[in-house]
This record gives structure tokens, sequence and C-alpha cells, in this order.
């Protein structure tokens, strides 16, 4: 595939500087082995926690005491007392998902539309712009996760789904490419971790200034934007009412909101990527409902 889009004609050759950005994350958040994953190992291990990849762990142990004190503090959500074996957001009295509910479905820190923090600055390379973003779109989801990773486990997400007849398998990369069905947090997992791997990977997102970034950056970005799409699908489908017990829709909807915009804008996601193959079904209808409301485009 071709570039995201052409820079204007006339402006001068962007050379920001990159080493404002944050390629690689912290030691505790690396992948614990550059090999492919081993996702039948990862499944086997995820009931132990002792076995736990070290991403996983990262993520456990950085969010348990934050985790603990908003339970403590916060009241229950309105869909009924979160409960850890339960694979789904309770439905409000309509039989509508919560996140399709008033007020929740309102809920936001950005009012307005998304098209002004979406656009491209001026001087600015289209691809360092998505690569910022794209960036920064996984650190937050991956700060969510790792919220409720307690409430995501096999035996309250067996499979990785996100709706009605709306299941993900998982594909390892540098295997056979057989796709294998995952409970839902060991799909998380791997893809959380196959995507920090490419976000610290100098050859697909350099680092350096005088670093071009490759021709298949817009394909492999494609492909890591509609693998985050699937973690938000399933937040949305199986934990949105731990993120109402803990008060954090306006954040999560916002931070989902910019991640949609941003994706259309940049051709990053299809119509169909967002609505579903069957037609709007999970986030798909959150998607057509915040467009209903002026919320997207």
């Amino acid at each position: 595939m071709g570039p995201f889009q052409r820079k204007p004609p006339g402006l001068p050759t962007p050379n920001p500087d990159r080493h404002n950005r944050e390629t690689s994350p912290s030691p505790s958040r690396r992948p614990s082995a550059t090999r492919p994953l081993d996702v039948s190992a990862l499944e086997n291990a995820l009931p132990d926690s002792s076995h736990l990849s070290s991403q996983t762990l990262s993520r456990k142990a950085s969010s348990q005491k934050s985790l603990n004190r908003q339970q403590q503090s916060r009241s229950v959500s309105p869909g009924g007392s979160p409960s850890r074996t339960q694979s789904a957001t309770p439905q409000g009295s309509n039989g509508k998902p919560l996140y399709l509910c008033a007020p929740f479905v309102d809920a936001a820190l950005v009012k307005g539309n998304y098209k002004k923090i979406t656009k491209l600055p001026k001087y600015v390379d289209v691809n360092e712009w998505v690569a910022v973003n794209i960036f920064d779109f996984y650190s937050n989801l991956n700060d969510f996760f790792g919220v409720l990773l307690e409430c995501c486990t096999q035996r309250s997400c067996p499979v990785m789904s996100a709706g009605i007849k709306v299941n993900y398998t998982y594909s390892q990369v540098g295997g056979s490419q057989k796709r294998v069905a995952l409970s839902a947090p060991a799909y998380i997992d791997a893809t959380m971790s196959y995507i920090q791997s490419l976000l610290s990977n100098p050859e697909v997102f350099p680092a350096n200034s005088m670093q071009s970034f490759p021709k298949s950056f817009p394909s492999t970005v494609r492909h890591m934007y509609r693998e985050l799409l699937r973690v938000f699908a399933h937040l949305y489908h199986a934990h949105y009412h731990h993120i109402l017990q803990l008060r954090v829709e306006p954040h999560f909807n916002s931070l989902f909101a910019h991640f949609l915009a941003f994706g259309r804008e940049y051709e990053l996601l299809d119509e169909k990527d967002v609505k579903g193959k069957a037609g709007e079904v999970g986030v798909g209808r959150l998607w057509v409902e915040w467009r209903e409301r002026g919320i997207l485009e």
C-alpha cells in the first residue's frame, strides 16, 4: 500500500526530533523474548500467575494497588455487581449493552468533533504523526487493560469475544499462520506483546531522525490498528461494567472515539473493520451511535 496521504505541496521536508518520542517501552514492559510467541505455551501458563509473561506481570503489578483502591472507593455499577465469571457486560433495561445506554454513551472528556485533534499538524510528516499517535493509543489501552487484568481471566473470558457471534482467533507470528482459539487474556497478552515488539523495533519505527520509515510502514500500522481495535471491542463487550465501577468511562470513551476518528482519517480502519462482516454488532453499533450524535464523522 502507498502512503497514508500526500504531503501538501511546497512544504519543506520535515525533520522532527524523534528522540522526544519514547519509541521503546520501559524495560519492565519489554516482551520476555524476541522470538515469536508460543501461543500454546502462553495459554497453558495463564492459570498460574507465576508463569505469566513479563509484560503481563508488569501490567498486573503496576495496576494492582490502583485497582484495589478504586474497588474500595467506588460504588457498584448500574448493571449490577461485577462478577469475574461474567462473560459479557450486563445490559440496560432496554436490552442494550450499557455502553449504548444513556448517560454512558455520552460520557466523554472531549466534547464536540474529533476532527481537529486528528488533523495533521503543519510541517509534520504523516508517517511520524501516525507513529506518535499509535504509540499513544497502545500505551493508554495497555494501561486500561492492566487495571482490568484481574477481571479478564480464562474463567470469565474463555474466548476472545466482542459480541454475539463475534469471536477472534489468533495467528502466531512467524509460525504456520494457523488460526488458533485463545482465551481473551491470552489473546490480548500475545497481541500487546507483538505490538510492543514492533514499536521497539527501529527498523519499523525509526528512533533516529536520519532514518526513513520503511515502505511497508502503512500496511504494518494498519495491521497493528486492527489488532488494537479487537482489544477495545473485547473490553467494551466483556468489561464495560468494570469500567463503570471505576468511573473511568469518560476516559475510555474518549480514548476509543479518538482512536476511531484517527483510524478513519488516515485510512487505518475500514468501515467493515469497525461494523463487522455481519453488520452493526458490538462496538460497531457504538460507532454508528456516535456518528448519529455528531461525535464522529
